[in-house]
């Protein structure tokens, strides 16, 4: 199989090559991709030096037919375009914002999962996606334009089809390769806890593993835009009521902002 046709996530250059190729399946649909994402975001900012991140999107559609979709015409601009809904769209949507950037297809999803999980936006409506791009500081017309064009479902349709011939069924997956090309790769699919994918890095690079120095807090939130408490605490390997006090210092110099929403506590870079 061809492992270079998914999209990779944009990283910082290193001095040596990264023993293992990571591929995480994501419906951007599923809450527990959503509930996956501090794990993930703890991996990149731990390990990085050992795995290439590469993601590939599953949808929530069996197959994905162009000519059902209810896309508008060439006249995309009408706001006729605006009203309409489908669940595919997230996915293309992303793909979408892509174009722009392999970064920008990443924080699209990021910010896609915001909207869906936390907000309780609707993510099926192409106006929703479309305000989300416009967040995002995104090319708006361009957005708009490759949303529409058949190059943006071509990509989509070729991570379902690498999906199906690494037998990825569900989402999220987690595919590891190592550095044998003749190995087969090692599928975890579902959710676990964290140890579990160290354990996997570790078995797999044939070596202990060592952790990163973890960023600061500015560093931090320069690169994932919005955190939960527990989640930078995890990250430093400290309580959370101290995590909490170094994030109420940078709340005073206003170069954060606090969000509750149910009875969670996030942290967003201002």
């Amino acid at each position: 199989m061809n492992r270079r046709t998914f999209a990779e996530v944009e990283q910082q250059p290193i001095a040596h090559p990264r023993p293992i190729e990571l591929y995480v399946f994501l419906d951007p649909l599923c809450q527990d991709c959503w509930a996956l994402q501090p794990i993930l975001r703890r991996l990149q900012v731990e390990y990085e030096r050992y795995f290439t991140l590469r993601i590939g999107l599953l949808t929530s559609l069996p197959k994905m037919n162009y000519k059902a979709l209810p896309l508008v015409d060439d006249e995309c601009e009408e706001m006729s375009g605006f009203e309409k809904a489908h669940p595919a769209f997230p996915s293309i949507a992303i793909k979408a914002a892509e174009f722009q950037g392999k970064r920008a297809g990443f924080r699209f999803l990021t910010k896609l999962f915001e909207y869906s999980f936390l907000k309780s936006r609707n993510v099926k409506s192409f106006a929703v996606l479309v305000e989300i791009a416009e967040k995002l500081k995104l090319d708006k017309q361009e957005f708009i334009s490759d949303f529409f064009s058949r190059n943006v479902l071509q990509s989509l349709q070729v991570d379902l089809h690498l999906a199906k011939e690494m037998e990825v069924v569900k989402s999220p997956t987690f595919v590891f390769f190592n550095e044998n090309i003749e190995d087969e790769g090692l599928m975890v699919d579902g959710s676990y806890s964290y140890e579990i994918y160290e354990q996997i890095l570790e078995e797999l690079t044939g070596s202990p593993i060592i952790r990163d120095r973890a960023p600061s807090l500015e560093e931090l939130f320069s690169r994932f835009e919005m955190l939960a408490t527990a989640e930078i605490a995890a990250i430093y390997g400290v309580p959370e009521k101290e995590s909490e006090r170094e994030l109420k210092k940078l709340l005073l110099k206003q170069e954060v902002e606090r969000i509750f929403i149910d009875d969670r506590v996030l942290w967003r870079k201002r």
